[in-house]
């Protein structure tokens, strides 16, 4: 049994009283200690927070509602109408096809979304957060990463830019919030964490898409093409697609990483399209190569006056009696193994046009290596 002392004079005890008493009326005048202030951990407090003065709010709630407050107004409403005829006579009419999120990239009012935002649309409506609408032009477009990147005609005072974040520093456990009109509902936002990192899904264009973030904060349909944010309202992933049997959310949410983001939006607002450079070669389907059990990327022919040509590779060829050979299966680029289409294009997405690279090719059973020099497509 543990035995309490007490103090045995009568002073002692009231200057013990007197000490609880102030050190409570310290503690009642300054109930934000210093190990719950937001700015403390580096965090943005919130500008208000409602009933602030009744109302204890945790770090966690007074930095969720700090984000959701400072990139709420980044957030956009994205609709795409098509064109249907009537049942009933000739007349063509604009009908809703879908909708989606997107955000603001630069105050020059390009907006990115994710291109099955947009794709088939005659007409793109972007809704900003102050309820004012403007007609958008797709100003480039990436199926294979489902990214597309739209311009409106909007003030810049009305525009406020995302802050772009890292991915490539993202852990498992990390709190992110996203930001979206699910089911049309405008600017929701839902909260969760980093569930997996290097996740791969197929995008609409039947590519694979890389090192996809993986979180279980509510994603439904309506919540792509927006963003994905860290707990200091930065992005580090644009919401793209969910793992779900019923069609809403199961926990189980994807989003492209940022950092994929600032190497393709870029070009897609100088070129409009993703400027890869090329070997100057028709591939084989990678389905009909693994019927010719051709491990790799089997040539169907090469482009004349292309590099892959000029290096002296050859594609498919018939003989005198109809029989197909093979001709070059590229097996690796720069000692890296290429097993498919989606390794060779991740491949010559890391490069630029005049780039020598070494191509390791398979042909009647002999390797060849060849020095190619990459150009800029056509």
């Amino acid at each position: 049994m543990v035995n309490l002392k007490y103090p045995n004079k009568p002073w002692h005890l009231l200057i013990a009283v007197i000490a609880v008493i102030i050190a409570t009326v310290m503690a009642l005048s300054n109930p934000e200690s210093e190990s719950t202030r937001l700015s403390d951990h580096g965090e943005q407090s919130p500008t208000s927070l409602p009933g602030s003065s009744d109302i204890f709010y945790t770090d966690d709630e007074k930095n969720t509602i700090a984000v959701f407050q400072k990139v709420s107004p980044s957030v956009v409403f994205v609709t795409n109408t098509g064109l249907r005829r009537s049942f009933l006579s000739l007349n063509v009419m604009e009908v809703p096809q879908g909708s989606g999120t997107g955000f603001v990239w630069d105050d020059s009012g390009i907006i990115v979304t994710n291109f099955h935002v947009v794709v088939g649309a005659n007409k793109i409506t972007i809704k900003l957060q102050d309820g004012s609408a403007y007609d958008a032009e797709v100003v480039g477009i990436a199926p294979d990463k489902d990214i597309a990147v739209l311009r409106i005609d909007a003030p810049s005072s009305k525009l406020t830019p995302v802050t772009l974040g890292e991915s490539s520093s993202l852990v498992v456990g990390r709190k992110v919030l996203a930001i979206g009109n699910p089911f049309a509902l405008d600017t929701t936002l839902t909260v969760g964490v980093v569930s997996a990192l290097g996740r791969e899904i197929k995008s609409i264009s039947n590519r694979t898409i890389k090192d996809v973030i993986q979180t279980d904060a509510a994603i439904n349909p309506g919540n792509s093409g927006g963003p994905l944010l860290d707990s200091q309202g930065r992005l580090i992933g644009v919401n793209t697609a969910i793992y779900s049997p019923s069609g809403a959310s199961a926990g189980i949410g994807f989003a492209i990483p940022v950092n994929t983001l600032k190497k393709i939006v870029p070009q897609l607002i100088e070129y409009g399209r993703v400027n890869r450079p090329i070997l100057g070669i028709d591939p084989l389907s990678d389905s009909w190569a693994k019927r010719l059990r051709a491990k790799g990327v089997a040539l169907l022919s090469v482009i004349p006056g292309q590099p892959a040509a000029k290096a002296g590779m050859i594609g498919v060829r018939e003989d005198r009696r109809g029989r197909i050979h093979l001709g070059d299966v590229i097996i690796a680029v720069d000692d890296t193994p290429i097993l498919n289409q989606d390794d060779l294009l991740d491949i010559l997405e890391s490069h630029q046009a005049g780039d020598v690279i070494k191509v390791t090719t398979i042909r009647e059973d002999e390797i060849h290596n060849y020095e190619v020099k990459l150009a800029n497509p056509e």
